[in-house]
């Protein structure tokens, strides 16, 4: 069932639903604690979704913007960080980068330091066409652009989920209905860690069963896609 995060009126949202877990009332548990623990437990999912998702990737549904953008091509310039989003959503890891010509984006290609030797990076003027990942969102180009380009580049990114607030009252996870229990459960099992409740153990069963259920729904996620048997090589010695 698709859970929004607050629903007063029938009292079977996220925030209702882990009080309800929880056996305890708005005083006892602010909502602020709430969206602390769905956002924690968001964190979560997204991290292991991003892990679990190589080539089908996965972003949250609640953003309204692809997760791609462009940044400018500046002249002598070899090292570019991307470290947020259009929106402000922080960017966890870049898939790409493409650089504009002709009118078209062209990827270049993504080298490692440990395998190809980057130490002339950034010396040389010259039209890019690889460049080194430095760090998640940093990059360096193989060569320093002659000119400045605007939307010289254009990067491809994985980044963090749709945050919930407290005033959220038909936004609901980013993520298959399928999952949306976990919220639930996550936020009534901090409540009652927090607290010291006496049903922390039960709902501690419930919490690694949910778990489970977001690995299994992640590990076999890409139906759509053709799986092919290959030989493995043997080292016998």
């Amino acid at each position: 069932m698709s859970l929004v995060f607050s629903d007063t009126t029938a009292n079977t949202g996220i925030l209702q639903q882990v009080r309800k877990f929880a056996r305890v009332e708005a005083v006892q548990w602010p909502t602020a604690n709430v969206v602390n623990s769905v956002n924690n437990y968001h964190d979560k999912v997204v991290g292991y979704a991003i892990g679990a998702d190589r080539r089908f990737q996965f972003d949250d549904t609640n953003h309204t913007a692809l997760p791609e953008g462009t940044t400018a091509l500046t002249i002598n310039v070899s090292d570019y960080s991307f470290l947020t989003d259009e929106q402000g959503n922080a960017i966890i890891t870049l898939l790409g980068i493409s650089l504009l010509q002709n009118g078209y984006y062209v990827p270049l290609e993504c080298v490692d330091r440990t395998q190809v030797d980057t130490s002339t990076f950034g010396t040389v003027s010259g039209t890019p066409t690889r460049y080194d990942k430095i760090a998640d969102n940093v990059i360096r180009l193989d060569t320093l652009p002659p000119a400045t380009v605007a939307s010289g580049l254009k990067f491809y990114f994985q980044r963090v989920g749709s945050y919930f607030t407290a005033s959220d009252t038909t936004k609901t996870p980013g993520v298959s209905p399928l999952l949306h229990r976990g919220y639930v459960i996550a936020g009534a099992y901090d409540c009652a860690l927090t607290l010291g409740l006496a049903n922390l153990q039960p709902l501690s069963v419930e919490m690694q069963k949910e778990e489970q259920a977001m690995k299994r729904y992640f590990a076999h996620r890409n139906n759509d896609e053709i799986f092919v048997m290959s030989p493995e090589v043997i080292d016998s010695e």
